[in-house]
Formats: C-alpha cells, sequence, structure tokens
C-alpha cells in the first residue's frame, strides 16, 4: 500500500511577495532562443544553473504566467521556460492541436538541449503535459509538479458551466479566431487519460489544485490516489492560479518538494 502525504499549506506566516517584474518574461532577447523540434518552432528563456526545471504554462497563456516563479527558482535550478505551441511566441497551426503533441514537443526539446533528465512544473494545460511526458518519456522526468490539471475534460473534472462556455466559444462563436477554437475545442475534448495509466508514473509527483479550483477538488483527490507514492496539496483560500495569488507559498511548496528529491539521492 503506497504511503501518502498530504501538506497542509498554512498562509499566516507567508506574505505576498512579487518578484522579478523587472524582466520582461517571454520578451527577453538575453535569455530567449526559438528551436524546432515536432515540426515547430518553440520559443524558450533560460535562467540560472544547476537541476534543469522545466516551467509549463495553461491553456492561452505563455512563460510570463511564471513571472514570480522564475527568478525564485532560478536562485537554484536551471529554469527553462517554454511557449507551448501556438501560444506565445512558439509557431504551430490550428488545424491540429493535443495534449499528447505538445507532450512530444517538450520531451524533444530536453533531448535537443541534450538534458537527459528535468523537474517538470506545470500549471493547469501544463500540468496535463507534465503528466503524459511522466508516461511518454518518463526517463527525461525526475519530479512532477503541477496545479490545477484535470485528465478528463468532463463533468466530474469541470464545472458544468465552463463547459457550456467551451461549447459556446468553440461552436457558436462565429468571432472566434481559428487560434481560440483550436485551445478552447482541446479543452473541451481533451484530454482522456484513463485512471489506470496514472499506476504507470515512476517518478515522485506532487498533485496541487487551489480549494476554489476550477478543477473539481474530487478529480484532484483521484488523481493523487491513482498515481504511486504521490504527495498532494490543497492551497487554502486559492483559485486556478495560486501560482499567481499566492507565489510565495507556492514556490516554498515546490521548493521544498524538489528539495526533499535532492535530499533521497
Amino acid at each position: 500500500m503506497k504511503t501518502r502525504f498530504i501538506i497542509t499549506a498554512i498562509l499566516a506566516f507567508l506574505s505576498f511577495v512579487s518578484i522579478g517584474q523587472h524582466i520582461n518574461y517571454d520578451h527577453n532577447p538575453a535569455a530567449g532562443k526559438f528551436i524546432k523540434v515536432n515540426g515547430v518552432n518553440l520559443y524558450y528563456e533560460e535562467y540560472g544553473s544547476g537541476m534543469p526545471l522545466l516551467l509549463l504554462h495553461g491553456n492561452g497563456g505563455d512563460m510570463s504566467a511564471f513571472s514570480n516563479q522564475i527568478p525564485f527558482f532560478a536562485k537554484k535550478y536551471r529554469v527553462i521556460a517554454v511557449d507551448s505551441r501556438l501560444q506565445g511566441r512558439s509557431g504551430g497551426t490550428a488545424d491540429s492541436l493535443s495534449y499528447d503533441m505538445m507532450a512530444t514537443d517538450f520531451c524533444m526539446l530536453l533531448g535537443s538541449l541534450k538534458i537527459d533528465s528535468a523537474y517538470i512544473l506545470g500549471w493547469s494545460d501544463g500540468g496535463i503535459n507534465g503528466i503524459i511526458m511522466a508516461l511518454k518519456c518518463p526517463q527525461l522526468v525526475k519530479g512532477l509538479a503541477f496545479t490545477g490539471a484535470n485528465v478528463v475534460p468532463d463533468s466530474t473534472a469541470l464545472p458544468a458551466d465552463m463547459i457550456t462556455e467551451l461549447e459556446n466559444l468553440v461552436y457558436k462563436n462565429s468571432k472566434a479566431s481559428p487560434k481560440e477554437i483550436a485551445l478552447n475545442k482541446m479543452m473541451l475534448t481533451q484530454p482522456d487519460i484513463p485512471y489506470a495509466d496514472l499506476a504507470g508514473i515512476k517518478c515522485p509527483v506532487l498533485v496541487m489544485a487551489g480549494d476554489h479550483d476550477i478543477i473539481k477538488t474530487a478529480h484532484t483527490v483521484k488523481i493523487f490516489q491513482s498515481i504511486p507514492n504521490a504527495q498532494m496539496c490543497i492551497f487554502p483560500d486559492s483559485h486556478h492560479g495560486v501560482c499567481q495569488q499566492h507565489p510565495a507559498l507556492f514556490n516554498k511548496t515546490v521548493a521544498d518538494f524538489f528539495a526533499s528529491l535532492a535530499a533521497k539521492k
């Protein structure tokens, strides 16, 4: 029987700390590069040195979503922040888009950078991509932390009104761009990862979410229960964007998790 650890997040002793605002992440020529992998030009920026840490943002965003994480983790890690295909400054086409495709992009990115293994931190869609990476290229994922991710797109994971809104955006909004339709349709129809498959994840995993997350808490708990030896943190007084809402607490929680993995070497 696996050992389960539930981290109780305490907000009282941590104040909001806004860091890294002096750098224009996603538009920093000193740190940014393009690389072609899996038929698409991905844009990424690197900061710091040490164990590689890949940051994966959410749907419709870009790496600047992690503006409060990049400088914090760059003090100890080689941070690689990347824009997912069809988002931010990365290329891609709207005719085909999937989480599996993006996870393949990231696996190939690490390979192209000659990285043998990395820690992964994902938010929302980035968390979904991290889960798929842990299954698709497990040798590259040394540890995975994610927040606000789902493994099915139905009402067991998402609020009914969100599903209705996505349906309207995809099928009834004549003004929506092909990019908007593709990104929203992906959320509406994907992912579809069987819970049984999660048992195949071998790396250490920290499953996180806010207590007021758009991802239903019961679904987050089920993901946690399905991954062997996973840890879980439900942040109090927090929504889907906990990494932006409570960055100091979020960063410490993730940092402690990765530090515990290094200590087990």
